[in-house]
């Protein structure tokens, strides 16, 4: 029996993997990577096409963050959080905000995406209560996505993954994505609840799990602008888009309206460990900062700024801000508007924000649920490719050290598989 099969055989006795349909999964157990590539038990290696679910920036192992992981274990590798503080939390949040909209002053720390979104979220509810102002709703787009705890689920898309707890969900107002076409009907949704809305969530510039669709930053800043005329508060999650994702360092950049809290986790440490991030302005914290204790921020996690993490992040960040992965981001970016000039198939959609690729299958109803799935993911799995399409839309979010030659390769085999289809 071949490595592959020993460990598939251990892991179905004992594992229960996201967003997995146990019954009929079967899974690849890797055992080792390197830059751009994965390699299973049996030595098979693989092009990491969506960077191991969004999060690996710098490729796989990357001997630099290792290495500055390595000697932070040697050193301190946990403290409570609480009471106490590290040095590498001070400074990361410092090179973090000197990055960010000038507003964004203060970081609050936690454990992975969804957290960083509740804990936004939170600060908003809170921030109103303890201004003894009465607001009770939220404002989201639809088809976004935002994690998988209550809070982040309510404020999400709400679907086939959301439908057993649609009950325990709270109230959420939901708007189109703004266009040239539905501008001011969107507008006009919020002035009629404006009065009673406490914030507004958003990806900026690309809804990823709701199928990277993709909307332009002149409307969305617009559409910002709008709700800062509501006093509505305006949480930008860039857990995806951040850290060089749409082709600028974050979405902001590309923004006129800066938020008042900010969500980040994926990339932020390079892949290497979970840690989320919430940023917040001057005037949030401010409604905090009392001598009266209930009017603090309780909600805190066990792992909140870890040293190890917090390591990573700053080793990730001094990578991300080298010249020559800035001159990667670009040529992706570039390579992939060379790819869309030459896509002329009538069988799909393509669309691109900064290093993000779309490639959309023309089916009766694009849906994760989509009956192509498991033949799209099959075809590029046989083809050492990692790509774990979302229904019938194929999107390639690289590592930025992925070479021409891979990106080429995979780009070939898109549109050989379309031609099959």
């Amino acid at each position: 029996m071949s490595d592959n099969l020993i460990l598939q055989e251990r892991d179905t006795a004992v594992n229960w993997h996201p967003y997995t349909q146990m019954k009929t999964a079967a899974t690849i157990p890797i055992v080792s990577g390197r830059g751009s590539y994965l390699y299973d038990a049996d030595g098979k290696q693989y092009i990491d096409a969506i960077s191991s679910w969004w999060v690996t920036l710098h490729g796989h192992a990357h001997p630099y963050i290792a290495q500055k992981v390595s000697e932070q274990l040697q050193t301190l590798e946990q403290v409570i959080f609480a009471g106490f503080t590290h040095p590498q939390a001070i400074e990361l949040s410092e090179r973090l905000l000197a990055l960010l909209p000038e507003q964004q002053e203060k970081v609050f720390y936690s454990d992975n995406g969804s957290t960083a979104v509740e804990v936004a979220v939170k600060m908003c509810i809170q921030y109103y209560a303890n201004l003894n102002i009465p607001k009770s709703k939220i404002l989201a787009f639809k088809n976004g996505y935002h994690g998988d705890t209550f809070g982040a689920m309510s404020i999400s898309e709400r679907n086939t993954w959301t439908a057993p707890f649609r009950e325990q969900l709270f109230e959420v107002i939901y708007i189109e994505v703004p266009d040239e076409s539905n501008m001011e009907q969107v507008k006009a949704t919020i002035d009629l609840h404006a009065a009673d809305v406490i914030c507004f969530i958003y990806e900026p510039l690309v809804q990823g799990a709701g199928g990277m669709l993709m909307h332009e930053a002149k409307h969305l800043s617009a559409l910002l602008n709008h709700c800062r005329a509501q006093n509505i508060l305006l949480i930008q999650d860039e857990i995806f888009v951040g850290f060089g994702r749409t082709g600028t360092l974050f979405a902001a950049d590309q923004l006129d309206c800066a938020p008042d809290l900010m969500c980040f986790s994926k990339g932020l440490t390079g892949g290497t460990m979970p840690m989320g991030i919430t940023t917040a302005s001057r005037a949030i914290y401010q409604a905090f900062f009392s001598d009266d204790k209930s009017r603090s921020f309780f909600h805190g996690h066990s792992f909140t700024a870890n040293p190890l993490a917090c390591t990573a992040a700053l080793a990730s960040l001094d990578l991300l801000l080298a010249t020559d992965t800035r001159e990667s981001i670009q040529n992706i970016c570039d390579r992939h508007q060379e790819f869309i000039r030459e896509f002329t198939t009538d069988k799909a959609r393509v669309r691109q924000c900064g290093t993000i690729l779309a490639i959309e299958i023309l089916s009766e109803q694009s849906s994760y649920f989509n009956a192509l799935q498991p033949y799209l993911y099959q075809y590029f799995i046989d083809r050492n490719i990692i790509i774990r399409p979302l229904g019938n839309i194929i999107y390639l979010v690289p590592p930025y050290c992925i070479s021409k030659a891979d990106l080429d390769y995979i780009y070939a085999t898109i549109m050989e598989l379309i031609d099959k289809i």
